[in-house]
C-alpha cells in the first residue's frame, strides 16, 4: 500500500486447513504459516515493479487466541491449538474456581473461555506434561511469523487482550493472573502498541521473503482489531460486522466498556489509548462453507460456488418460510458462552427447498450477529454507522440480509483487504506516513457504497429474530 491508501499489489498462498483430531479440537502447524507467508510476499514483490528497498515498513495481522509453543531452541513443541478449539472446558471451570468469575472479569475484562490462550496453556500443562516441560516461549500465531521474520519476540496490546493474561484496562500483563495461574511471565513476549516498530527484517527473514534486511516491522494487531482499522472503525459510534470463518461485531470505545456478564469481549484496540468491545459468532462463514462442502454445488461456467449458492438462496422468500439455522457448529461465544452448543436446522416442512435452507443459513448467521447489537443496546454503546467486512460483505444478498436484520443502513468500504489493509495502515503510521491511526483512517478509508434496509423485509426478519432467540434455550435442554 502506498501513502495515498492505494493497494499497489497483493500476493497470497494457501496454507493447510486446520486439523480436528477429535470433535471440537482445532490445530495447525505454525511452520506452515511461515512457509505460506514467505511465498505470498515473494509473489507480491515479483508481480509488481517494486524493489525490496522501496518497502518502508511491514505490518502484521493474524488469527487471534492461538497457542504457539516453542522450546529453548525455538523449535515448535506441538501443533498450535487455535482460536476455535473447544477442548479446554475443564480449565475454564478451574479458573472460575481459582479466581471467581466476576473477579477474573474485573482483572482481565473477560470471563474464562475455551477460546482464550490461557485455557489452552493450562490444558497442555495438565494433559501433556512432557510437552509443557519443553516450553520456553509462548506466542500467538502472527507473532510466530514475525519472530521468524525478525528474530524478535513481541506482541501487540490488541492480540494480547485475547490471552486472558492481560490487564486490559491498564494495558499490561496481569501479575495477579500470572501468579495465581502459575504462568511465568518469562514465557511471554514483550508488549507493544500496534503501530510501534518492534523489530527489523533479519537475514533469515529476508532470504525467506525477499524483503530487505533491516526493514522496520511494527507490532500489528490480531485480525479483528486490524480489520477494524482497515475499515475505519476508529472512534466511538463506528461499528463493523465481519463475516469470515467466524463472525464479529466490533465497536470502538474510548474507555474499557465492560459487560458484567462477560458475553462480549472487551479488548485493547490497535489504536493507542483506545479500546473496543466485540461479540463473536464461532461459525459464521463456516456455516455456508460447511453446507457447500457437505451438500455440494453444481459448477456453472467456472463461477464462484458461493455466488451459485447465493442465487439459490435469492429464489427463496425473505424469512425462509419458517426455516431457521442456528450456527453453533463449533459451540458459541456471544451471547451464550457455551462450548457445547450445537447447530440445528429448525422448522422444516416438506415444501422447503435447498434455496430455503441456504437462505436460512445466511439469515441465521445474521441473527447470531444481531445478538451482539442487542447487547450493545443494553450497554448503551452508540451505533452511528455499520460497515460490513469479510466474505459476507462480497455477497449482495448477504449485505441486504444484514441491513434488514440489523435494521440499519450498512456501508461497504473500497478496500477489500480487511485485516491486511489495517496492518498496512499500522505499518505506515509506525514510520510516519501519517501522524496517527486516526489521521490515516480519515485519509485512506473510503466508503464505496451504502445499502439501505428494506422496511418490509426488515419487519419480517425482526419478527423472525424474536423466534430465533427462543431456539437456543430449547435446544440447550437437549445438549447440555
Amino acid at each position: 500500500m502506498d501513502e495515498t491508501g492505494k493497494v499497489i499489489v497483493s500476493g497470497s498462498e494457501d496454507h493447510e486447513p486446520f486439523l480436528s483430531p477429535r470433535p471440537g479440537w482445532a490445530e495447525q502447524d505454525p511452520r506452515d504459516w511461515w512457509r505460506a507467508c514467505g511465498l505470498a510476499v515473494h509473489k507480491a514483490l515479483h508481480s509488481s515493479n517494486l524493489r525490496a528497498d522501496e518497502i518502508k515498513c511491514v505490518g502484521f495481522s493474524g488469527q487471534m487466541h492461538g497457542a504457539v509453543l516453542l522450546d529453548s531452541a525455538d523449535e515448535v513443541v506441538r501443533s498450535a491449538i487455535i482460536w476455535c478449539d473447544q477442548r479446554s472446558e475443564a480449565q475454564t471451570h478451574e479458573l472460575e474456581k481459582l479466581f471467581g468469575r466476576d473477579a477474573l472479569i474485573q482483572l482481565t475484562c473477560n470471563p474464562p473461555l475455551t477460546n482464550f490462550t490461557l485455557t489452552k496453556l493450562l490444558w497442555v500443562r495438565e494433559t501433556e506434561p512432557a510437552n509443557w516441560a519443553r516450553v520456553a516461549h509462548v506466542m500467538l500465531p502472527k507473532d510466530y511469523v514475525r519472530f521468524r521474520l525478525t528474530g524478535e519476540r513481541a506482541i501487540d496490546m490488541a492480540d494480547a487482550s485475547g490471552t486472558l493474561l492481560l490487564d486490559v484496562a491498564n494495558r499490561r500483563w496481569s501479575n495477579e493472573v500470572l501468579s495465581k495461574s502459575g504462568i511465568d511471565v518469562g514465557l511471554l513476549p514483550a508488549l507493544h502498541e500496534s503501530p510501534a516498530v518492534c523489530g527489523k527484517v533479519s537475514g533469515a527473514g529476508a532470504e525467506a521473503t525477499g524483503l530487505r534486511v533491516g526493514t522496520p516491522v511494527v507490532a500489528g494487531a490480531g485480525d479483528q482489531a486490524a480489520g477494524a482499522v482497515g475499515m475505519g472503525i476508529a472512534r466511538a459510534g463506528a461499528v463493523s460486522a465481519t463475516i469470515g470463518t467466524s463472525g464479529v461485531v466490533f465497536a470502538a470505545t474510548d474507555r474499557p466498556a465492560l459487560d458484567p456478564q462477560g458475553r462480549l469481549h472487551t479488548f485493547c484496540h490497535a489504536i493507542p489509548g483506545r479500546w473496543h468491545v466485540m461479540g463473536v459468532t464461532q461459525s459464521a462463514g463456516l456455516s455456508l462453507r460447511w453446507f457447500r462442502d457437505r451438500f455440494g454445488v453444481v459448477s456453472r461456467d467456472g463461477r464462484d460456488p458461493y455466488d451459485i449458492l447465493a442465487d439459490e438462496a435469492a429464489a427463496a422468500p425473505v424469512g425462509s418460510e419458517g426455516a431457521f439455522w442456528v450456527p453453533y457448529l463449533m459451540g458459541e461465544r456471544t451471547p451464550h458462552l457455551d462450548p457445547n452448543a450445537r447447530a440445528a436446522l429448525v422448522g422444516l416442512t416438506a415444501s422447503h427447498t435447498r434455496g430455503h435452507i441456504i437462505r436460512a443459513v445466511m439469515e441465521g448467521v445474521a441473527y447470531s450477529l444481531k445478538d451482539t447489537f442487542t447487547i450493545f443496546e443494553e450497554m448503551k454503546i452508540p451505533v452511528t454507522s455499520i460497515r460490513l467486512g469479510g466474505g459476507g460483505a462480497r455477497s449482495p444478498l448477504w449485505r441486504q440480509i444484514q441491513a434488514d436484520v440489523y435494521a440499519h443502513e450498512v456501508e461497504i468500504v473500497a478496500a477489500e483487504e480487511g485485516a491486511a489493509y489495517g496492518a498496512a495502515i499500522l505499518a505506515g503510521t509506525g514510520v510516519g506516513a501519517w501522524s496517527s491511526v486516526d489521521e490515516a483512517c480519515d485519509k485512506v478509508v473510503r466508503v464505496a457504497s451504502r445499502i439501505p434496509l428494506s422496511p418490509t423485509n426488515s419487519k419480517i426478519l425482526q419478527q423472525n429474530y424474536r423466534t430465533y432467540r427462543k431456539i437456543y434455550p430449547a435446544l440447550h435442554q437437549i445438549f447440555s
